[in-house]
């Protein structure tokens, strides 16, 4: 029996995908427990257009993602922090301090737990962070340690 997926199931497939069952599998349990449809055409149909819809907010999301990394690679943010007399930061430089300085800085507010820094920040100078905007879609921020 062909079905249509509405939910993930593992060993299965995913959502919007038509599969191939034994009848009383989607009979008994798919189907009542919403996991699935059956495949008539009008069914089909209508996971055709969903997958359109979803394609096309895909596409529209990849846009804006690589509007923002231009914007966050065409200069470095300037992060401040506290230095002593060698250049040595107090404390160290944190994924909350970049994402307040991109807000200031660029006007986008960025979670801070989708910023990752590559290695601990002690000292003023430059170093490098990445982005993580989810689907594999990682940049890499280029920021700049200065004293206050």
């Amino acid at each position: 029996m062909q079905i249509i997926l509405i939910k993930d199931i593992d060993n299965l497939g995913s959502v919007n995908e038509v599969v191939t069952v034994r009848a009383g599998y989607a009979r008994n349990y798919l189907i009542p427990q919403k996991y699935a449809i059956e495949a008539s055409p009008s069914n089909l149909k209508m996971a055709e257009e969903k997958a359109k819809v979803k394609a096309k907010r895909e596409n529209a999301l990849l846009a804006e993602i690589a509007k923002v990394a231009d914007v966050l690679k065409a200069s470095p943010i300037k992060v401040g922090a506290k230095t002593g007399t060698s250049g040595k930061i107090f404390g160290s430089v944190t994924s909350i301090q970049i994402a307040r300085a991109i807000k200031e800085q660029k006007g986008y507010e960025i979670d801070r737990k989708r910023i990752s820094i590559l290695d601990e920040v002690k000292e003023v100078g430059s170093h490098k962070a990445n982005i993580d905007f989810g689907n594999s879609n990682v940049i890499e921020l280029e920021f700049e340690v200065v004293g206050e």
